[in-house]
């Protein structure tokens, strides 16, 4: 792997551009999960979402002429675990965390997903745990705690604790992704994660509520899920994929750290929040444990 960057890669002006949409589309998506889950179930919304999801990603490969099969053994199975923890176990335990808590604190406590996996990947693999990543972990500790406390004197916190559920898993996905070290395409492996949970959700559905309710839904909510399957999913991650080729890695992971600060400020004026002075003090915490995450510094490989 080359220790140096080409500059071109760190100053393309459209990439950048891309970059901005994309967090405005995965921001925005947030508040509008929460208008669709009014009338569809999580389990609906997701299924909808990697159906359209997985047809854009395998439209993309085709179009760019990339490898659309995996190769044969192990690799088979880590896409489906990987897809199982980064795809369907974030997506839904998210939705729900939002039927139970503000989509604002969902947001937050979800976004400490950088902490978890540098932690997991010093428990797991061995990696250097840097005096960044341990600064990030204080932080997002002291954060939790400023949005539970509050909070507990009423029960439990269901919907935080999903939130963080949701967060551990996606950590959980991408130091399993770098433990199996799957060969093939990363567009191609993202194109099968998405399709794998497609197929896992519809059996969810199947089992715990039979055929999906899409019909009558207000206007609101079509919109809402519209969005939430066609922009929020699919166009998102044909961005994504156009941003992590034209920029450099950590150029395009601090950039989505846009994302959670866009999703709070669209549920504070599409959902009409208005978060709490604990909150403001809960999500600086939580945002700066995973900015200190992602500006930790990167082992080079000669």
């Amino acid at each position: 792997m080359p220790l140096t960057t080409d500059p071109r890669r760190t100053s393309d002006p459209a990439a950048r551009l891309l970059l901005v949409l994309l967090s405005l589309a995965w921001g925005f998506n947030w508040p509008m999960t929460k208008v669709a889950l009014a009338e569809v179930s999580p389990w609906t919304l997701r299924l909808a979402g990697y159906a359209i999801g997985a047809a854009f990603m395998f439209a993309l490969v085709r179009l760019r002429g990339r490898p659309a099969i995996l190769p044969p053994g192990p690799a088979r199975l880590h896409v489906i675990v990987s897809a199982l923890l980064s795809v369907v176990g974030f997506g839904l335990l998210s939705a729900f965390a939002q039927l139970s808590a503000m989509t604002s604190r969902v947001v937050i406590v979800s976004y400490s997903m950088p902490v978890w996996a540098s932690l997991l990947g010093w428990l797991v693999l061995g990696e250097r745990l840097y005096l960044m990543s341990t600064l990030g972990l204080v932080l997002c500790v002291a954060g939790l705690a400023a949005l539970i406390w509050p909070l507990a004197s009423a029960g439990v916190p269901m919907g935080i604790l999903l939130a963080l559920a949701a967060a551990v898993s996606w950590a959980g996905g991408t130091v399993y992704l770098k433990w199996a070290r799957i060969q093939g395409d990363g567009m191609a492996i993202t194109a099968w994660q998405l399709l794998i949970s497609f197929v896992l959700v519809a059996t969810g559905v199947v089992v715990l509520e039979g055929v999906p309710r899409l019909w009558p839904l207000s206007l609101p909510t079509l919109l809402a899920f519209a969005y939430s399957g066609f922009i929020g999913t699919g166009i998102a991650y044909l961005f994504w994929f156009e941003v992590v080729g034209r920029l450099p890695a950590a150029t395009a992971s601090l950039g989505t750290l846009w994302v959670p600060v866009i999703a709070i400020l669209s549920a504070v004026l599409v959902l009409g929040e208005r978060p709490t002075a604990l909150d403001v003090v809960g999500f600086t915490l939580i945002f700066a444990a995973a900015a200190s995450v992602l500006l930790q510094p990167v082992a080079r490989t000669t």
